[in-house]
């Protein structure tokens, strides 16, 4: 039996809060310098912050390194909508 390639689970690693690396991203859906929005192995996340640039972007292995002041990660739940009330 051939061995399979897969890719390793999800995995954030945030430095100092001014760089963070991230496994699993399967697609960038929204990109600029406040708000990044990505689809990922484990649900939607958003990635909030300021001067946000995309250092390393690789959805073949799905790393992606984002670098600025990042204030806050959140996964969203599938399926739910979000309003402009959060």
């Amino acid at each position: 039996m051939p061995a399979q390639l897969t890719r390793p689970p999800g995995k954030l690693v945030l430095d100092a809060r001014k760089k963070l690396t991230l496994t699993g991203a399967t697609e960038v859906v929204r990109f600029d310098e406040d708000l990044v929005e990505l689809n990922t192995d484990l649900g939607p996340l958003l990635i909030e912050g300021s001067g946000l640039k995309l250092k390393c972007l690789s959805l073949d292995d799905g790393t992606i390194i984002v670098e600025g002041d990042l204030c806050a990660l959140r996964y969203e739940v599938s399926g739910r909508k979000r309003g402009l009330l959060r």
